[in-house]
């Protein structure tokens, strides 16, 4: 859905419409086409993903090559610009947090159910299709305002790596869901005052951030279990096989 936002942006730009309205239209495209696609018995999913995703991407390069007027625009879009969102930006952004806080909170047993086993789900009456739409117009209100921020190309890395840190140092999933936000926002903090003093692109490094503290926290849970191990005291010989 990030990558398949770049020809709604694109083409929004030529015909001077809204940049957020083309990417949530193109990105909510590509979500209900791998919907439509991932029962298919001609082909898995991940190749239903793999042609959606190369299909979308090159409709957007094509628009863009034909387009002047995006040259000095491309990088923004591919990667974002945070140094210049301005208020009407921060209001919008604001608004799609308060949306999807308040629709996550409201479907929060659909949400589980559906995540983890979506039979289970139609048992309980809990209607996972339905379920399962919401959550996908989530995922594309969440990525449609955030690429004015990190760009099509980064909004992806920053949905996935706070999530995959967060899912490291916590186990039930309110508190997955919590660290998900500090390690989100510690990223975007470190990510901008990284990017200040060694002068390199915003987006790009507060995603880069994001993605460190994932391998950052994995590599110190692996150093922690080997020390673990090696504490550990080994099994007495003479004691085996005694009742």
């Amino acid at each position: 859905m990030s990558h398949g936002m770049l020809p709604g942006v694109a083409i929004a730009s030529v015909v001077g419409g809204n940049l957020i309205v083309g990417a949530a239209v193109s990105a909510f495209a590509m979500a209900a086409g791998v919907n439509a696609l991932r029962h298919s018995r001609e082909f898995g999913r991940d190749t239903s993903i793999g042609l959606l995703f190369v299909g979308m991407l090159s409709v957007g390069v094509i628009v863009v090559s034909h387009s002047r007027s995006f040259a000095t625009d491309l990088t923004a879009f591919l990667f974002g610009d945070v140094l210049a969102i301005q208020r009407p930006d921060l209001l919008l952004l604001s608004g799609a947090v308060a949306v999807v806080a308040a629709v996550t909170t409201g479907c929060y047993r659909p949400f589980l159910a559906l995540t983890f086993d979506p039979r289970k789900a139609r048992t309980l009456g809990l209607r996972p299709d339905l379920a399962n739409a919401v959550m996908l117009a989530l995922l594309t209100l969440t990525m449609a305002v955030a690429f004015t921020v990190v760009g099509t190309l980064l909004t992806f890395g920053m949905l996935i790596a706070p999530s995959a840190a967060a899912m490291l140092v916590a186990r039930r999933l309110p508190a997955v869901m919590l660290a998900s936000f500090a390690i989100g926002s510690a990223s975007t903090l470190i990510g901008l005052w990284i990017s200040w003093y060694a002068a390199t692109a915003a987006g790009a490094t507060i995603a880069a951030t994001a993605v460190s503290i994932f391998f950052v926290i994995l590599g110190a849970r692996r150093v922690t279990t080997l020390l673990g191990q090696h504490r550990s005291p080994a099994p007495n010989p003479s004691s085996e096989g005694t009742p």
